[in-house]
């Protein structure tokens, strides 16, 4: 018997129909071994990680190893991705299979590409390993080494990241962006003309008064005065300076890739993204698509023609060669786009969920092959006159002509607004400009003075975010759901409408964090991501890299400890840090000093609360005059009491609590226990 070791339960099954009898198909349902759950794990100078088997790890490498006994052959067949090539040696090492271990890579779930896999099986990659070795650990230092600092200053537990933290940062930006921006208001003017000639199907069209470069500068194209435009829009006569006819090509969008795919999913079916990548794992194990991390937005010449066979059946035209599109400065490329595995399938998957995301994969993947669309535009520049001042109005008018691509998006389940218009059918037109010729003079039918304004910048969504991540190289496609979901768990954004909002927390973690740590800004944390790839090419090393971020870490903790930070609560009668403690009836804040000072608040919604005046009993200490006031004796044979308000001025009188009223015949002045 051959055994091979998978990582996802899923896949079983769809493997084992694949390579029949004789193997025998075994899943290590993800990683076997861990860093330690309460301690860093990794310490210098040789910042080797100290993995561990897990309680579900022990038991599943001791049924593999029972398995591994009876095998005439052995074969690692986890994820072709960097967490995959880990995981292959952490099995290797536990099951004692040595560095020589065989290792097959499935980038689709098909017979063909299994059944080569497993004839040709390779070695483990070490290099990829380094690489996932090092992100873990750095991951781990910022976590373990800058949480405690953060969660001193916070009063209660906080968890700064190497990849959430900059995350979080772009959207609290964002938010003072926001609060910041003034806008302005301008005018543009539209003139509407009648359409030309007696035919049936001739429609009015428009244009638009150019105000740059002539009344606004291009940087700046707001034009302010009303009551001017108002003037311009009422012009009766222009001349026909110049038109011209042309074509406009639209190319259509390229394939899926991890990101891609997260971004579409949240815009097109409204799928959060840890619930997308959870959808495309079971695709994939179900054989429908292929690998879907990835940041190769390119298919292979080897799916071309199963492309061009679905063309010629639909009548679609073909783009005239491969079609290629670019890759980002940071990305792997190391395997291929989404695509499906059957093209010919049409829909797959179980449920409304998967059909839907496996159609949203399939239709990007064959339109991207697509020929372009085709558009016969036309552009008329007119001028008029306003004070002796020359106005110059623009009409664009386009009419689609080839629809190329567009005759597959038009038709899909699913249209994605970035990929479609609903105007752009075919022969449709958008302001149907007539043929003009230069000299003609042309009399508006009316004119309109648009008032506008400009807009803050949006706030990010998940998939705007996403998206904003990828371009600025930071973690990579497989890691942005994770990081999605925690710094919404941790409570640092709020979703409303889609749109995140950054709560008070985030505002606090990224102003302690900026300015005093390199892991915060976005250009550190490329660097890093890009020495990462540099260790899976071989062209750097694992220690290197985490000896410098450690080194960095260090020195950068340091002239924390020695600056002032304001604590975010600071105590009301210390000014120290107030700490969120734990007790067995609830939470409640304390001073970071105690004992020294024992200052307490109630705990309100995750922050120190007012603390509730004593009640007034309404009776003045005999012995000061000043008023007695309820007091509790805390602990298992606490009581409740009446005392003088001037206790901490040296007052000590107290007396029994009787029906809810001091009971002065109970003596004063004593400190002895009473029970009312």
């Amino acid at each position: 018997m051959k055994l091979l070791i998978i990582e996802s339960q899923g896949k079983v099954e769809k493997l084992q129909s694949i390579l029949g009898d004789g193997w025998k198909v075994s899943a290590s349902l993800g990683h076997v071994c861990d860093l330690p759950d309460k301690e860093i794990g990794v310490e210098p100078p040789k910042y080797k990680p100290q993995y561990r088997l897990s309680e579900r790890g022990a038991s599943v490498v001791s049924r593999l190893r029972s398995q591994c006994e009876r095998a005439s052959e052995i074969l690692i067949g986890t994820d072709p991705d960097r967490e995959g090539e880990a995981i292959a040696w952490h099995l290797a090492r536990e099951l004692k299979l040595g560095r020589d271990a065989k290792r097959v890579r499935f980038p689709a779930i098909t017979e063909t590409v299994v059944r080569q896999a497993v004839a040709a099986p390779t070695g483990i990659d070490y290099k990829l390993v380094g690489a996932q070795e090092a992100r873990r650990v750095l991951d781990r230092l910022v976590g373990y080494l800058v949480s405690p600092a953060l969660s001193k200053i916070g009063g209660t537990t906080l968890s700064a990241g190497r990849v959430q933290s900059p995350a979080v940062a772009l959207v609290v930006m964002r938010e003072r962006e926001i609060s910041a921006f003034t806008p302005t208001n301008h005018f543009q003017v539209r003139l509407d003309f009648q359409a030309l000639g007696n035919f049936a199907d001739a429609k009015n069209w428009h244009a638009m008064w150019e105000v740059v470069p002539d009344f606004a500068p291009e940087d700046r194209p707001y034009f302010q005065d009303a009551e001017f435009a108002a003037r311009v829009a009422a012009v009766e006569s222009v001349m026909v300076e110049g038109c011209e006819d042309g074509q406009r090509r639209r190319a259509p969008a390229p394939p899926l890739a991890t990101s891609g795919m997260q971004q579409a999913a949240s815009v097109k079916l409204g799928f959060d993204p840890e619930d997308t990548m959870r959808i495309a794992q079971r695709l994939f194990e179900s054989g429908h698509i292929t690998y879907h991390r990835t940041d190769n937005p390119n298919i292979s010449a080897d799916d071309i023609p199963y492309i061009s066979a679905l063309a010629q059946a639909h009548g679609w035209a073909m783009a005239p060669k491969l079609r290629r599109f670019k890759t980002s400065d940071a990305a792997q490329a190391g395997h291929p786009a989404i695509t499906p595995t059957h093209w010919e399938i049409e829909r797959a998957g179980q449920g409304d969920e998967e059909q839907a995301l496996y159609s949203l994969i399939r239709q990007r993947a064959i339109a991207s092959q697509l020929a372009d669309a085709v558009y016969k535009t036309r552009t008329a520049d007119l001028l008029g006159q306003v004070e002796g001042k020359q106005i110059r109005f623009r009409a664009k008018g386009e009419t689609l002509a080839e629809s190329g691509w567009l005759a597959l998006m038009g038709s899909a389940t699913h249209e994605d607004s970035a990929d479609t218009d609903p105007q752009e059918g075919e022969g449709a037109a958008r302001n149907p400009v007539p043929e003009l010729a230069a000299g003609q003079q042309l009399h508006p039918v009316g004119g309109e003075v648009l008032a506008m304004k400009t807009r803050a910048p949006k706030r990010y969504t998940k998939a705007s975010l996403i998206g904003k991540l990828e371009s600025e190289g930071i973690g990579r496609p497989a890691t942005y759901a994770a990081i999605m979901g925690n710094i919404e768990r941790r409570g640092y954004i709020t979703t409303r409408k889609l749109f995140l909002h950054p709560t008070e927390t985030a505002f606090f973690i990224v102003d302690q964090l900026t300015d005093k740590f390199s892991f915060i800004a976005v250009d550190y944390t490329r660097q890093v991501e890009s020495e990462l790839d540099r260790i899976a090419c071989g062209q750097s090393t694992y220690l290197s890299t985490v000896e410098a971020t450690h080194e960095t870490l260090r020195h950068e903790l340091a002239c924390l400890d020695k600056s002032e930070a304001t604590p975010r609560f600071p105590c009301p009668e210390c000014g120290s840090a107030m700490r969120r403690i734990a007790s067995k009836t609830g939470h409640f804040w304390g001073c970071s000093s105690y004992p020294t000072c024992n200052a307490t608040r109630p705990d309100l919604d995750g922050q120190p609360g007012a603390k509730e005046p004593p009640e007034d009993s309404g009776h003045a200490c005999p012995l000061c005059s000043k008023p007695l006031v309820r007091r509790t004796k805390k602990g298992k044979d606490g009581y409740d009491f009446w005392g003088c308000s001037g206790f901490k001025d040296g007052c000590r009188a107290n007396y029994p609590n009787k029906r809810n009223r001091p009971d002065f015949n109970g003596g004063k002045g004593d400190s002895s226990k009473r029970k009312a």
